[in-house]
């Protein structure tokens, strides 16, 4: 089975897609080993839910599209991502600052953009229009998160407040398809660009603190409310605790 599937045969669109996947599978692993999501996990939970993380959100754009999921047609996908969880648990293991703000941050900023993009590229290829394309990936980014919060009894990423999260994988797509669709790029290159626009978009505001508009509410509601480290911050610990250490 895996013989059919050899590297060489690969697309583009598959290499990127496998890419999505395993850095998804990586975060999702590390997400579900944070302290305000472990809920006494196995390691069997925490690979299970590094899957959801690294396959659920293409999962939900190949259903979008009316295409079998690609997990279920290429092994590469399952042994990737089970890879990529075990990568995480051996940092895990190994870390005695277990999941630095910083380290964390960067992670989520480095794996949004891949489902993004492959999510615009799955949505034209089967012919839908550039809004269809942009909420599609949008939905195959945030998907994964959604199963991972509700299964570790977090309101999901996509309902608060963030670092304009889902802003960012939106203008990811957009990126993707005016470098695509209107200047006519390569796959590679159109990727290579929308790939920045999203990273940087989000180092950006996790650098800077930019984060979603909430509504007005009541001050007894946000009393106590402990501010959120900027990527800065997180970094900046991260390092003092690593010099501490030696």
């Amino acid at each position: 089975m895996i013989s059919k599937f050899g590297f060489g045969t690969l697309t583009m669109v598959d290499y990127i897609s496998l890419i999505a996947a395993t850095t998804n599978a990586f975060n999702g692993a590390l997400l579900a080993r944070r302290p305000d999501h472990y809920k006494h996990f196995t390691i069997i939970g925490v690979v299970i839910l590094a899957y959801a993380g690294g396959i659920g959100g293409g999962i939900v754009r190949d259903v979008l599209v009316n295409k079998i999921p690609s997990p279920l047609i290429n092994p590469w996908y399952l042994i990737l991502c089970l890879a990529a969880a075990a990568l995480a648990l051996l940092i895990d293991f190994n870390s005695e600052q277990r999941f630095k703000d910083g380290l964390f941050q960067f992670m989520t900023a480095f794996t949004l953009p891949w489902y993004a993009i492959v999510g615009a590229q799955a949505a034209i290829a089967a012919h839908l229009g550039y809004a269809a394309a942009v909420v599609i990936g949008i939905i195959a980014t945030t998907a994964g998160r959604w199963i991972i919060d509700s299964a570790c009894l977090v309101v999901p990423k996509q309902l608060v407040r963030g670092e304009f999260w889902v802003t960012a994988a939106g203008l990811t797509a957009i990126a993707y398809l005016v470098c695509s669709a209107v200047f006519g790029l390569s796959v590679f290159a159109s990727t290579v660009v929308a790939f920045f626009v999203g990273f940087g978009f989000r180092l950006t505001c996790q650098a800077l603190g930019w984060e979603e508009w909430e509504p007005w509410e009541p001050p007894p509601l946000t009393e106590g409310e402990k501010r959120r480290k900027t990527l800065g911050e997180g970094l900046h610990a991260e390092l003092d605790a690593d010099s501490s250490r030696h």
